[in-house]
């Protein structure tokens, strides 16, 4: 599902995400119980995952970070409900914040993103591939984090 959203940003001319995605990268999360998939009528239609800690923010205790969420075109319109869904378990975490961040030159899902009522928190930048990221010299991108109080 993941290799299939990166497709399509990549058709759109966005680089949210690798072509692929390697197991690596979403299998420790998986296994962990972080990650989630969304199903309509049994056909898995999106996935999220969800964190509590990221470290290109401060580790507060405060929040919940939403990582590799991913909308099957068929299944347009799931995010919003992902998004509540992940603000639902924060509460439940006794976690105020909602967290993520995205390619700080993909336009498109900012606007979704402030759409949704989060709020712009800078920028930072990132090193090594997506769901392998890092802080450090080796930058490749740059991120535009967002937030949104739950209330």
């Amino acid at each position: 599902m993941l290799d299939e959203a990166a497709s399509w940003l990549s058709g759109l001319g966005l680089t949210q995400w690798p072509r692929r995605f390697e197991s690596a990268w979403v299998l420790p999360p998986m296994e962990a119980g972080k990650t989630w998939l969304a199903d309509i009528e049994g056909i898995p239609a999106a996935t999220i995952t969800l964190d509590w800690s990221d470290h290109i923010w401060p580790d507060d205790q405060r929040a919940g970070y939403v990582h590799r969420m991913a909308v099957r075109r068929s299944a347009a319109g799931l995010g919003m409900e992902l998004l509540e869904w992940a603000q639902q378990e924060c509460l439940r975490h006794r976690r105020r914040l909602l967290r993520l961040d995205c390619v700080a030159d993909n336009l498109r899902l900012l606007r979704y993103y402030e759409t949704a009522s989060f709020v712009h928190c800078g920028d930072a930048r990132v090193g090594r591939p997506p769901g392998q990221r890092s802080l450090g010299a080796a930058t490749r991108t740059v991120v535009s984090r967002y937030q949104r109080l739950i209330v």
